[in-house]
């Protein structure tokens, strides 16, 4: 039977990143598979200020990223990635990568495979 996400719940991060999740190991844990140690996917709306940054991660789960409005910068171990409103990138489980922002901010849409979890993100000490 279909299961309404009735709101998110408002993930606290610092930096001024606002995280609203919709499916997830937070706002729906009822929805796991039973005999995973994680839950299947996640998926967040994400709103982040001008000149955002977060360390460098290694995570654990793939990522896909799509940009509504401003632009998202994606550090790899071979440059910079610029992602702008209407577009997307996708990286994957094991890549080192850092997410940060332009100058305008941006509001994006994050889907996580397995879903996002600190533990799993890897972040880097900075």
């Amino acid at each position: 039977m279909p299961q309404l996400i009735a709101a998110p719940t408002r993930i606290p991060v610092p930096g001024g990143k606002v995280i609203d999740e919709y499916v997830g190991a937070v706002n729906t844990p009822s929805i796991s598979l039973p005999g995973r140690s994680s839950h299947p996917v996640s998926v967040a709306h994400m709103n982040a200020p001008a000149d955002w940054s977060e360390p460098f991660q290694t995570p654990e789960f793939g990522e896909i990223t799509v940009v509504l409005r401003g632009t998202v910068l994606v550090d790899h171990e071979e440059g910079r990635l610029e992602v702008g409103e209407g577009q997307a990138v996708v990286t994957l489980a094991g890549e080192r990568v850092r997410y940060s922002t332009g100058a305008d901010g941006a509001e994006y849409v994050a889907v996580c495979l397995p879903a996002f979890s600190p533990e799993a993100a890897h972040r880097d000490d900075e």
